[in-house]
């Protein structure tokens, strides 16, 4: 953490904290299906077509189990800078939240990432936001586009996706 950081801290005190720290209780509802956007510009969403909320980016299929899909997200989003896994959720076994740092004041934006098994395919939900702010400049929308670009780059994207199941054929047993 930065000198400017730990200043910061001083008004705006999770800007003093490392790494997840104190954010747990600020984490995004277990599933991210149904999602309240906020009225501000300081949030992303990506998420498969049709989804609800719709997405500012289109997720596609990808046609590995769910764990590996979520083996992979672990792996992009740990491999960036200053992003920190938070504790697992009990019971929310495809959920992840992950705290993203900037490097100057140690702003931190949360990042809430949920896999939608399917047979044959698996789809992918992310939800990074901003904790303090109005605007973020677009950094979250960014971020996103940049782990997808990794997690294509990470489980390849040369193969055609095989279509996602609907949400009624998901649901039943």
């Amino acid at each position: 953490m930065s000198v400017l950081g730990w200043l910061l801290g001083l008004v705006l005190p999770l800007c003093a904290t490392p790494g997840a720290q104190g954010l747990s209780a600020l984490a995004a509802p277990a599933s991210l299906r149904g999602i309240v956007r906020p009225g501000s510009p300081n949030h992303a969403l990506a998420a498969p077509a049709g989804f609800d909320p719709e997405p500012d980016l289109v997720t596609r299929p990808y046609p590995v189990p769910a764990a590996t899909l979520l083996a992979a997200v672990d792996a992009v989003a740990l491999s960036r800078p200053r992003t920190f896994a938070s504790p697992a959720r009990p019971g929310a076994p495809w959920r992840r939240d992950y705290v993203a740092r900037s490097a100057l004041f140690n702003f931190p934006d949360l990042v809430a990432a949920e896999i939608l098994p399917g047979d044959g395919a698996s789809g992918l939900v992310l939800w990074s936001r901003s904790v303090y702010g109005r605007s973020d400049l677009g950094v979250n929308r960014r971020r996103l586009a940049a782990w997808l670009a990794a997690l294509d780059a990470r489980l390849g994207s040369s193969a055609p996706p095989a279509p996602l199941p609907s949400p009624a054929d998901r649901s039943s047993p």
